[in-house]
């Protein structure tokens, strides 16, 4: 077995590192930190309701974006599907947000800036990403899997695009029972953005652009 594959299929284990209430705009959740073994960063995870041993929990994987979840940034969908995904998960009786510290792809922050320069220049998301000597796609989720296993869920109704994350779990022990397609309409400054999603990185998104000169010049 390859070197890369074993790394890809390696198990992680997360602990719980401290856990709190935290009330918030779309209701009440509880905030879980989490200590793993495999890339030493601080996720967390936000809880909706008893999670522990229930069945087809609905659940969010969403990986860090500081540009798009802090600062508004309208180059990407993430702000707009991170505030989605709580307002859904706010309204049933249980689910779970689990929050990635996996910034660009997994490249990091400054890398990402470096990648947002060359897009600025003509260069899609792969491929400013394949220009700075990354693959296409960093991110990896067997921590994300062992925050899963931590919180005691059975199984789970992912909500995604991505069908990689589907199988990335998968392969590490959690069954995702469905996906739950997790879409937003495209604007004139991300549409590229979410086109190169479905023409290079295999996502699922029914993705109907308007024919206007506004969603053209983005």
């Amino acid at each position: 077995m390859s070197a890369e594959l074993l790394k890809s299929t390696a198990r992680p284990t997360a602990l719980v590192a401290g856990e709190a209430h935290l009330p918030t705009e779309h209701g009440d959740f509880r905030i879980v930190g989490f200590w793993n073994d495999a890339d030493g960063r601080e996720h967390v995870a936000l809880v909706k309701g008893d999670v522990r041993d229930a069945h087809d929990v609905p659940v969010r994987l969403h990986s860090e974006c500081l540009t798009g979840d802090a600062f508004g940034s309208l180059r990407c969908d993430c702000r707009a599907q991170l505030q989605k995904a709580l307002g859904c998960l706010s309204e049933s009786d249980v689910g779970i947000l689990l929050y990635m510290r996996q910034e660009g792809r997994g490249i990091g922050l400054t890398n990402k800036v470096r990648a947002y320069s060359l897009q600025d220049s003509g260069l899609d998301t792969v491929d400013a990403n394949l220009a700075l000597g990354f693959r296409d796609d960093e991110r990896r989720y067997g921590v994300a899997a062992a925050m899963l296993r931590a919180l005691g869920v059975e199984s789970i109704r992912l909500m995604t695009n991505n069908p990689r994350k589907v199988d990335d779990l998968r392969v590490h022990g959690i069954e995702v029972t469905e996906r739950i397609p997790h879409q937003l309409p495209p604007t004139g400054h991300n549409v590229h953005y979410l086109a190169t999603k479905v023409e290079r990185s295999g996502h699922l998104l029914d993705l109907q652009v308007p024919e206007s000169p506004e969603l053209r010049a983005g």
